[in-house]
Order: C-alpha cells, then sequence, then structure tokens
C-alpha cells in the first residue's frame, strides 16, 4: 500500500484520469472531416489516446502533419466545437468507481480540474456526466493560453490552496506537477508512461487509500 499523503485539497487532469471521452470524440472528428474529402484520413481511439495531455497546437500537428497550419487549426477549432456539444450531451465513459470515490473526496477536500483541453470542454465532462457538483474550480489552456503547470499554479492562487497534489496519467502531467511544486499521482490505468512519480493508483478508488 502507498504511503498516505498530508494534502488539503486534490486537483485532476480530465482525459485518462476522470473518463475515456475517444468514442464520442472519434464519432465527431469523423462528422467534421466528411466536410474535407481532400483529407483521407480516418481518426481511431488509439491514435487520440496517444495525444490526449498534450497543447491542442501540438494534437494538430500531429493528426494533420500534411495540411497547413491554417487548416490544421481550422479543423481543430471545428473539431473541438463539435465535441463540446457531443459531450455535453452524451457524456463519457467515466472510470469504475468515480462518482462514489469522487463523493468521498469532496466531503473531505475541495477538488479541481486543470486540463490542456479547449474552452467548453471541460464543461461538457460536468454536464454531460453530471459531475459538476464534486468540483470546486477549474482551468485549461484554451483559456488561458498558459501551460499545465501554470494553470495548476493558478487555481492554487485563485483559491489559496497550500498542500496541493496533482492526479494525472502523462508524463506531462507529472511535469507539470514539477512545474508547480507540488506532489504527483500517477493514474497507471491511463492513456500514458510515466516515469517517476510521488504514489501509484492502479483504479481511480485507490486514491481513498492514499489521500490522508
Amino acid at each position: 500500500m502507498e504511503k498516505k499523503m498530508k494534502i488539503d485539497s486534490l486537483i485532476f487532469d480530465l482525459d485518462g484520469t476522470l473518463w475515456d471521452s475517444s468514442e464520442g470524440i472519434v464519432a465527431t472528428w469523423a462528422l467534421v472531416l466528411e466536410h474535407y474529402p481532400e483529407i483521407h484520413k480516418k481518426v481511431t481511439a488509439e491514435e487520440l489516446a496517444s495525444n490526449f495531455g498534450l497543447p491542442l497546437d501540438q494534437i494538430a500537428r500531429n493528426m494533420f502533419p500534411e495540411q497547413t497550419e491554417a487548416l490544421r487549426m481550422r479543423l481543430m477549432d471545428e473539431c473541438c466545437e463539435q465535441e463540446n456539444i457531443y459531450l455535453a450531451e452524451h457524456g463519457g465513459i467515466l472510470y469504475p468507481k468515480l462518482e462514489e470515490t469522487l463523493q468521498k473526496l469532496s466531503e473531505k477536500y475541495p477538488l479541481f480540474i486543470v486540463s490542456n483541453c479547449q474552452d467548453g470542454y471541460i464543461q461538457s465532462f460536468y454536464s454531460g456526466n453530471h459531475t459538476a457538483k464534486y468540483f470546486k474550480d477549474c482551468e485549461c489552456i484554451g483559456v488561458t493560453g498558459k501551460s499545465k503547470g501554470a494553470n495548476i499554479r493558478l487555481v492554487m492562487e485563485r483559491n489559496g490552496l497550500k498542500s496541493p497534489v496533482y492526479i494525472g496519467d502523462t508524463q506531462g502531467d507529472a511535469d507539470a506537477a514539477a512545474q508547480a511544486g507540488i506532489p504527483f499521482i500517477y493514474a497507471a490505468y491511463g492513456f500514458g508512461q510515466v516515469k517517476a512519480f510521488d504514489a501509484e493508483i492502479h483504479t481511480f478508488e485507490e486514491l481513498l487509500d492514499i489521500v490522508e
């Protein structure tokens, strides 16, 4: 069992940590690409998963490397807009025991989300899965234009957090926690691989065994 951590709050990554939205995103991207017959590309859930957590401009370069930057960003704007609409209505796949665990955690700690997503995406997670009640605040690169580490600091300062921990599933999440100067819990059930972490969980529910 992991050693318990003394904290005053929890800040979460979204994709690969709280939910898997790849099925809905594949569907919406396919609809957008139908309007671009010159682009012969079939987006897969596996390809998307390998890009989750990256800044949007990097995802655009990875997904559409042969297109001009202007077209790449237009495609990303359209795809992101459709993602938000679809996921707000249909939701995504929550990881097992997520709601029960969030309920228990939120009774003791304030909870937050910081993600490298577009504006409105976190709100779609709230709407589509009825999860807003568990979280006090959120931030993303689509709103601030800042790195994930800077956005973690922003949430900390805005909410007066002294000893938060960041929970995520990628090396970028680990790097962001280090940049923000806070401990990192690796969600090993997610999409990425991480070299170093302060604690590790293999199911979301295991958080209850780690935080004190």
